[in-house]
């Protein structure tokens, strides 16, 4: 009693032209738009109310979809928390002339429910039916415990860093200093950008820091980067319609034939804008391969921090 039953939401989309890089392959920003809508869409099923993003675990990309394929995107609510809950996200590509399906990525994501003009929500537990709701549910309280450990690790390594004042430096004479890996953007949110609460999306804000960080490692590869992973995407605060967000991408470090870039978000509304105080909203990395004419994996150069 009092338990509903698996959440789930189904989305398709056709890839088109608009939705394609250079290569004529699905863009990571589209996708990564859908996969958030999507995820989100199940999360406000579950709870009845309006939900936000609040952190999506490591993301990896196993398939490039083309123009012309279809893209399903199917979630599903894992496990319900006090106010958020786990989201799993399966994205296939369907080949429209052979059928034949492949999956493109398999990711879970973190909602918190955010009802308008109501106290906290607190939600009602998944009604678990098949043999894989069980298991998922399960492994659901073992992925969140390492969310939470993972971010405090991090924490204390960044600390013990700055401690320590020693940071590497590479002495290759063709080295490439990061500097010139650079890259800063502005955006101003606008209502296509936001929920219907005004928060701006979080699969927005994720296509714009993978736009950004993608033309940081361009400049080393002197191609067009893949993106393979994205680590430790976390949303740290919202931001709404109106406010102007600063993307600085900029490459950490390379590792043969693959680059970690990191991005930082931050958040100005007119008077934090006038006053240059920024809020620190969002903050991940990016990993990176390119190929050549002929699909061969590029090697990256070493580089200077």
């Amino acid at each position: 009693a009092g338990q509903r039953s698996p959440m789930a939401v189904c989305m398709c989309q056709a890839v088109l032209p608009a939705h394609a890089g250079p290569r004529g392959e699905l863009g990571a920003g589209p996708l990564l738009r859908w996969m958030d809508a999507a995820a989100c869409l199940a999360a406000e099923k579950h709870a009845g109310v309006s939900c936000v993003t609040a952190s999506m675990d490591d993301i990896q990309f196993e398939e490039a979809a083309r123009v012309g394929q279809i893209i399903s995107i199917r979630t599903k609510v894992n496990r319900a928390f006090k106010t958020s809950m786990e989201v799993g996200i399966k994205v296939t590509e369907q080949d429209v002339l052979t059928n034949a399906e492949k999956i493109v990525s398999v990711a879970y994501a973190t909602y918190v429910a955010k009802p308008v003009d109501v106290g906290k929500v607190e939600l009602k537990p998944v009604q678990l039916v098949s043999a894989e709701d069980h298991l998922e549910h399960s492994l659901a309280i073992e992925r969140r415990r390492i969310r939470l450990g993972y971010v405090q690790i991090f924490q204390n390594l960044m600390q013990e860093s700055n401690k320590e004042g020693d940071f590497y430096t590479c002495e290759e004479k063709d080295a490439v200093s990061t500097e010139h890996t650079h890259v800063q953007s502005t955006e101003l949110v606008l209502p296509p950008h936001a929920n219907h609460q005004g928060n701006t999306f979080g699969g927005q804000i994720m296509a714009w820091m993978q736009t950004v960080a993608s033309i940081s490692a361009s400049r080393l590869c002197h191609s067009h980067p893949i993106l393979k992973s994205v680590n430790m995407f976390k949303f740290w605060g919202p931001s709404f319609v109106g406010d102007r967000l600063v993307f600085n991408a900029i490459v950490n470090n390379t590792f043969h034939n693959s680059v970690e870039v990191g991005v930082r978000v931050e958040a100005y509304n007119c008077e934090e804008w006038i006053k240059d105080q920024p809020r620190h909203i969002n903050s991940a990395f990016l990993t990176f391969n390119a190929v050549n004419d002929k699909g061969e994996l590029l090697t990256f150069p070493r580089v200077k921090p």
